[in-house]
């Protein structure tokens, strides 16, 4: 895979990345280029704001308290990203061998594993970024709606009072 240009995703979901490929350059360096765990780690964690923690036993990659990423599929050897489902509809298009939804309703609402093993940098990077993009423009969007609502307190009938 050789460098990877990716545009704004709110474009058009057949726009969100263009993919230049050199197979005689995948030949020669295909080794360099593989990416693991580790490698999916250091990128989410340069991403400003980031910080890892955890979910469900699973480390995950958070911007401001959200989840944008994890590594609960790390054993198969996938690293996931939250995305929208019509941007995980172009990156599974574009490149379906690097990008598969996750199974099921997680699936269905954006979230896409990652095959690390066919993945180099630049791919890594975008896809990561764009997850947080995504992550931090979903909190604004929370943050000017103001805090959640609690629920009324339900009226206390005459049999409970204290006398």
């Amino acid at each position: 895979m050789g460098l990877v240009t990716w545009n704004n995703y709110k474009s058009k979901p057949q726009a969100h990345f263009t993919l230049f490929f050199n197979p005689n350059k995948m030949k020669s360096t295909q080794q360099a280029l593989i990416m693991n765990i580790h490698d999916f780690r250091r990128i989410a964690l340069s991403l400003e704001g980031a910080e890892e923690s955890s979910h469900m036993g699973s480390p995950d990659f958070r911007v401001a308290g959200r989840i944008f990423a994890t590594l609960a599929a790390a054993k198969q050897g996938y690293g996931n990203i939250m995305i929208t489902p019509e941007q995980q509809a172009a990156f599974v298009e574009e490149l379906p061998e690097v990008f598969i939804p996750v199974k099921g309703g997680w699936g269905r609402n954006g979230a896409t594993h990652v095959r690390l093993d066919l993945a180099n940098e630049d791919l890594l990077t975008g896809a990561l970024r764009t997850a947080w993009k995504l992550r931090l423009e979903k909190n604004t969007k929370a943050e000017k709606k103001g805090p959640p609502r609690s629920k009324p307190e339900p009226a206390k009938s005459a049999s409970t009072k204290k006398r």
